[in-house]
């Protein structure tokens, strides 16, 4: 009986890896303003829509929500503090 529970726990916090993940880069990116955007030198509309449809694939969704958050979340908030790329 443990086990059966112990199981299903496991695969559900597996299962609510991927989601939270998307959902943290998808809130982040929504909640960053357009002109820091701009100065980085990307598309808003582009990485949400990347990312919503990642939502409804799990590797995909891993991959955009990962290359978002280590690469592109960093660099906006570096254009943020004053720091512009080049």
């Amino acid at each position: 009986m443990w086990s059966d529970t112990a199981v299903t726990a496991v695969v559900v916090l597996v299962c609510a890896i991927p989601l939270a993940l998307t959902a943290w880069a998808l809130l982040d990116a929504a909640r960053r303003p357009e002109w820091a955007w701009a100065l980085a030198g990307r598309r808003r509309v582009v990485w949400l829509a990347a990312i919503l449809f990642g939502a409804m694939v799990l590797v995909v969704g891993l991959v955009v929500a990962g290359v978002y958050l280590t690469r592109v979340r960093p660099e906006l908030a570096a254009v943020e503090t004053g720091r512009l790329p080049g």
